[in-house]
């Protein structure tokens, strides 16, 4: 399934999905590793591909925050931005729980496996147009929708060529991208190129659930 072909999720979707991963459904065991990796994808935004290569170690601690420096594996692209300290301790939990040492790869698990049994749950639960690029979008729209309709945000975010990309990415039309355009545009990018968001909270759609 593509990625335009796909839709975000909502706050209901996102919830239900995660609880039906992390629990088990039908002769799915349950899986907290799956839940975990798009837990990330929704927080950090970034594809599913890239949260399933991430070491610990890959983010750094830098002044008062802490900084990801990876190479997208879908683009190779050099992708540099903040980590928010409740997702840096949120990944350092699941490594201390599951004894995973800081140059190793967090999970053990391809990205086909990650699409496959969210498949299922989304089978499952009776949800159509939901792939991992969902997650993504939910990331996006609710940037999107927290920082007065910030068009350019998302963009640089998600490291889109253009506006008119991260519009069909998330999926509104013509007449709000040009109201989204004239809105004041808050500094995001500092003069490193390093990416952040204020208030931090921006950058949660949700409360992240629990690992266990």
């Amino acid at each position: 399934m593509g990625a335009y072909k796909t839709k975000a999720l909502t706050k209901e979707q996102y919830t239900q999905i995660i609880e039906t991963i992390k629990k088990g459904f039908l002769n799915t065991e349950p899986n907290i590793q799956v839940a975990t990796i798009l837990v990330l994808e929704s927080n950090l935004g970034i594809r599913v591909s890239d949260v399933v290569n991430l070491k610990l170690n890959s983010i750094i601690k830098d002044g008062n925050r802490y900084r990801l420096d990876i190479i997208e594996i879908k683009t190779q692209k050099k992708r540099t931005f903040t980590v928010p300290i409740e997702i840096y301790n949120y990944i350092k939990q699941y490594c201390i729980d599951n004894d995973i040492k800081s140059n190793n790869k967090i999970f053990t698990i391809t990205t086909r496996q990650v699409q496959r049994i969210l498949k299922s749950a989304v089978d499952y639960l009776g949800y159509t147009d939901i792939s991992t690029h969902s997650f993504r979008k939910f990331y996006a729209t609710n940037i999107y929708i927290n920082n007065n309709y910030d068009i350019m945000l998302v963009k640089e975010l998600l490291q889109h060529a253009s506006i008119e990309t991260t519009q069909k990415y998330i999926g509104i039309g013509s007449e709000q991208l040009e109201k989204a355009i004239q809105f004041p545009k808050e500094e995001i990018l500092q003069s490193t190129g390093l990416l952040h968001a204020s208030p931090t909270s921006d950058l949660f759609p949700l409360e992240i659930p629990s690992v266990t």
